[in-house]
């Protein structure tokens, strides 16, 4: 058969003959045999059932022949497989109904509930209604026509806030201030003709920004006094230990545990003076109308100055001010926001370094941080200590450090009387460095108060140093007794730079004082080595400067504060 001759020379020149065409060729028994060893070189899924009693036996007692495909191949596949199968699947419909909306962790978990209800909505809203009320109140005092009865109901109904018909309101009106006038008039429905009489939005809204800015830095300041407190006790008992000096992070002259507290009890000093004098001069933004030029009360007084001017005195005394900014624009100048989250910045750094040098002494083992009986330092390594509480101290103030950055940026960015873009940023940096500086201050107590010192680990490290440091005093001493000073300082450096290899190169401890006790030209000295190097002797006045700072700087502030001492938090940061 020629065309059949022509396809068989076809296929003998194929480099790969495909399985129909060799059966073609050579028949159909080996077509059959081809068919069977390529269906059993196919991997399958499922397992091969041939009878019922070779079929696996399920937990519940079914066997694999009971399961439809689908099902069976569940059974047989790698736990990896199911894990995927699972994990790759979009989140359950309805599961863990009450965890689905993100949680603010300065809130949820550091935050002390002092700090929280200063920012809280109920905080909000209350001194919406109060500065709405002493408006009135001011407004009545000075001749506008509203009724005993209407202030009666005002105050009557300064906490009874109905948020979800405010909340009703406000998406009415797509106006949150009015959501609340609404709100407010539906608790005191005869007030309601006379509420927010004259004011704009920003009345409500930055004066009562400023409430609790006042309020927060009180919070901030008690905190900051009872820190100063308690680490002048540490300073106190600790006044005297030598311990070594650091500069490069190099070991350097020596000065003591209590002096190197007054270094970070001096700067959060400077901190309470600063942020005491952010409370004094923190004005209220007072009674000033929609661009800061009052025209709105000068209509409602008709045309009376005074009477204006009286009014924003009288709403600044009503609600706990000493002044009012002198002028503005529909805002307070934001400018005020920057020096209040400068005043914070300036309390994290404090922190910040207090907490970094806590870190370091705790990789020396000489000072560490309280840690609790069953506290768990790492999740691998057991034995560790780590200075979590420092740790955090350190994370949170990098935080409130850079916010000072954001405030000057809004500042600089507001347009003549004012523009709406510095609202939003500011509902969340001035909470949150509040919040955030309040867990720092209550951590830093905590550390402050539990700080405990290794006095033999920090004396070891004290000797294996103080013999270098000690060689000038033996020099003098030497040259006293008749030395020649250039021979003694050549036998000291050379001493020096053998005990230093000795150190460096062999890893033994620092034997100076044993090469200077055995070189007869130190012999004068010989007798009193161990009286010239006892550590006291070289740390300068360190005692003396922690009794004066102590005395001179700390217990005048303590004592005009004694006040805020005697007030306890209300909670603390528990992790």
């Amino acid at each position: 058969n020629p065309p059949g001759r022509r396809r068989h020379r076809r296929h003998r020149r194929t480099f790969l003959r495909p399985p129909a065409a060799i059966a073609y060729a050579r028949g159909p028994a080996l077509f059959l045999l081809l068919l069977l060893l390529l269906s059993a070189s196919v991997p399958s899924r499922s397992v091969p059932i041939a009878s019922a009693a070779e079929a696996s036996i399920l937990d519940d007692g079914r066997t694999l022949i009971d399961l439809d495909d689908d099902n069976r191949d569940a059974v047989t596949m790698s736990n990896a497989e199911k894990f995927l199968q699972v994990a790759g699947i979009d989140f359950p419909e309805g599961a863990l109904p009450d965890h689905r909306v993100y949680e603010h962790p300065l809130v949820k978990r550091y935050a002390t509930k002092e700090m929280s209800f200063v920012w809280s909505p109920a905080m909000k809203f209350t001194t919406w209604r109060k500065l709405w009320t002493a408006l009135a109140t001011a407004e009545q005092e000075l001749g506008i026509e509203i009724t005993d009865e209407q202030l009666q109901e005002m105050r009557d109904n300064l906490y009874d806030i109905d948020f979800a018909h405010a909340e009703e309101k406000e998406r009415e009106f797509r106006h949150d201030v009015m959501g609340h006038v609404h709100a407010f008039g539906k608790a005191a429905p005869t007030a309601m003709p006379i509420i927010h009489l004259g004011a704009t939005s920003c009345y409500v809204g930055d004066n009562t920004d400023l409430v609790q800015i006042r309020e927060a830095l009180m919070l901030v300041k008690r905190k900051l006094v009872k820190t100063i407190s308690i680490l002048k006790a540490f300073a106190e008992k600790h006044r005297d230990v030598p311990t070594l000096g650091f500069t490069h992070y190099q070991p350097a002259q020596l000065t003591t545990v209590g002096k190197r507290a007054t270094l970070w009890m001096q700067d959060l000093l400077l901190d309470l003076d600063r942020v005491s004098r952010e409370i004094d001069e923190l004005p209220m933004r007072g009674v000033k109308g929609t661009t800061g030029t009052q025209a709105s009360f000068l209509e409602l007084f008709d045309g009376d100055h005074d009477k204006v001017k009286a009014l924003n005195r009288r709403v600044c005394d009503l609600m706990g001010f000493k002044k009012a900014i002198p002028v503005s624009g529909q805002t307070y100048t934001r400018k005020i926001d920057f020096s209040v989250l400068s005043a914070l910045s300036g309390v994290a750094q404090s922190a910040y370094k207090m907490c970094g040098d806590v870190r370091l002494l705790a990789n020396l083992k000489e000072v560490e941080e309280p840690f609790a009986k069953t506290q768990i330092g790492s999740s691998a390594m057991a034995y560790k200590r780590n200075p979590m509480r420092s740790e955090r101290v350190c994370s949170l103030a990098r935080y409130v450090i850079g916010l000072p950055q954001a405030a000057a940026n809004t500042h600089a960015n507001q347009w003549f009387e004012r523009t709406l873009d510095d609202s939003a940023i500011r509902r969340v940096a001035l909470p949150e460095g509040f919040l955030a500086t309040d867990v720092i201050l209550t951590l830093l107590a905590d550390i402050a108060d539990g700080l405990h010192v290794w006095p033999n680990v920090i004396r070891s490290h004290v000797m294996a140093e103080l013999p270098f440091m000690a060689t000038e005093v033996i020099l003098m001493e030497c040259v006293k007794a008749g030395g020649d000073r250039q021979e003694l300082h050549e036998a000291i450096r050379v001493h020096s730079m053998n005990a230093g290899a000795v150190v460096k190169g062999e890893g033994k401890p620092n034997d100076l004082m044993e090469r200077i006790a055995a070189d007869p030209l130190f012999a004068s000295v010989h007798d009193k080595l161990d009286a010239m190097i006892d550590p006291i002797l070289f740390v300068g006045r360190a005692p003396e400067q922690v009794d004066e700072f102590l005395e001179e700087e700390v217990d005048p502030i303590l004592k005009e504060n004694e006040e805020l001492l005697g007030v306890d938090s209300v909670d603390a940061v528990n992790v």
